[in-house]
């Protein structure tokens, strides 16, 4: 679980930016890959990203909380939702990673 700002993180209309909730969503489920991979002696890279916005925000914090989905040898998926201060869901994304060897 983390937190983001809409604060700084708007487009031009001052409306939450898709693209930052992206890099948020995307950087929680790598950190959850990387812990899995880790256990593995393994380092993640991503190949999937998908990210449904369900409504907007103009203000407030952010929570973001990931769930694995599935967490294999090669490939971990997760679920990760973000919801606003009111607990209303803002989006929905999932991220898959594939484990590798490490250079």
């Amino acid at each position: 679980m983390a937190t983001m700002p809409v604060a700084g993180n708007t487009q031009s209309l001052g409306r939450l930016h898709g693209g930052a909730t992206a890099a948020f969503t995307e950087a929680l489920g790598s950190w959850c890959a990387l812990i899995h991979a880790s256990t593995l002696d393994k380092v993640c890279a991503g190949v999937d990203l998908n990210i449904t916005h369900h409504r907007g925000a103009t203000d407030g914090l952010l929570t973001g909380t990931a769930t694995p989905v599935h967490l294999g040898r090669t490939i971990t998926s997760h679920e990760i939702v973000v919801t606003d201060e009111q607990g209303r869901r803002i989006c929905t994304a999932r991220i898959t990673n594939q484990l590798i060897e490490p250079r």
